[in-house]
């Protein structure tokens, strides 16, 4: 009989504190989701598979007023040893300090404009395939490292704010490279369930010298200190059965080595819903910089030059964590002849 209560009274300790840690864990509402996709893309005549980022996604309630959201990406890097690197891409205190009014502490994805304001990595809630071309500008602030203050669904026409205090685009996430900040100002109106018109406005002052957030080596991004302002204007509604998505962004660059310029980033994405789970879909996104560049260099920042890309596109909803889609991008950049593709998609969650 011991031989059976002793192995039981060392076991019961073990237990007691899983079962301790499960209530801790239940209490404080902390879930853990990830997102993954994988993709097949034919172009220049050949068929490419690829994997997606995979993305850790973790909220956490320590309080009434008191929350955490953590996402952490591992995705395909060539500069890495393994080919794959660990990516912080949010980490947020969030504080809810009366009402619908918040104070949020971190690594932010910056308000700038409606896609990065409501969509995380996870491809499966994306609209389309990937992200919109404006997101692949060196000079377009994904992510900001500080301090905001938040407002939600304010009055009648549930209106919101942000105004952010931070890091400037050439800074890190635990260092900034010079003495001023970059400010985000948004506010946005929900009239309707379906609809949100925003608009927002962003300052950043960037020393010359210094690499940029998506910098992979070679001589600096910045040649010469650059002023840069962004004012974005966003209009969404994503009703029962059309889908609408239309962003704009007027950028003014001031800098020593090639002066004032302004250049202008937009898209507009369509859908409409045939079904629950079938929507066909369109976007187009145009990419215009100033006719004063020299090189296609955009405020001493090398960039891709005048850029336009139409898709069309099939997404299928399996259920709310997974999606298939399929799309057709026909891109112009510059002189250069444009360029077809065809991607599927296959994205989960889980």
């Amino acid at each position: 009989m011991n031989h059976i209560i002793k192995p039981g009274l060392r076991i019961l300790p073990i237990v007691l504190l899983a079962l301790t840690n499960a209530q801790i864990f239940a209490q404080n509402n902390t879930q853990i989701r990830g997102f993954v996709d994988v993709s097949a893309t034919y172009s220049n005549d050949k068929v490419s598979f690829g994997l997606g980022e995979q993305d850790l996604f973790i909220t956490s309630d320590l309080n009434d007023r008191l929350s955490f959201l953590g996402e952490t990406v591992f995705k395909f890097d060539p500069e890495s040893e393994t080919q794959f690197s660990v990516s912080i891409e949010r980490i947020i205190l969030k504080y809810n300090y009366k009402g619908n009014h918040n104070i949020l502490i971190g690594k932010h994805h910056t308000p700038i404009n409606y896609w990065n304001d409501t969509y995380h990595h996870g491809r499966v809630f994306f609209p389309t395939v990937g992200r919109p071309l404006i997101f692949s500008s060196e000079l377009f602030p994904l992510h900001t490292t500080g301090i905001s203050f938040q407002g939600l669904n304010l009055g009648p026409l549930r209106f919101g704010y942000d105004l952010m205090i931070g890091n400037g685009i050439g800074s890190t996430d635990v260092l900034d490279l010079d003495k001023g900040k970059s400010v985000t100002a948004a506010i946005h109106i929900k009239p309707r369930d379906a609809l949100r018109i925003g608009l927002s406005y962003y300052y950043d002052r960037i020393p010359g010298g210094i690499e940029l957030h998506s910098h992979t080596g070679g001589p600096p991004s910045i040649s010469s200190r650059l002023d840069e302002q962004l004012v974005t204007l966003s209009v969404a509604n994503f009703g029962e059965k059309l889908e609408l998505l239309a962003e704009s962004t007027l950028a003014l660059t001031n800098s020593d080595s090639t002066g004032k310029q302004q250049s202008f980033f937009s898209y507009a994405y369509l859908g409409y819903k045939l079904t629950d789970k079938v929507t066909p879909y369109v976007r187009v996104d145009h990419l215009s910089y100033s006719d004063h560049e020299h090189d296609h260099e955009h405020g001493g920042v090398e960039s891709v030059g005048n850029t336009i890309a139409y898709q069309a596109g099939l997404r299928y909803q399996i259920n709310y964590l997974a999606t298939a889609k399929i799309e057709f991008q026909n891109r112009r950049t510059g002189q250069q002849p444009s360029v077809n593709m065809i991607t599927t998609q296959f994205a989960i969650g889980f």
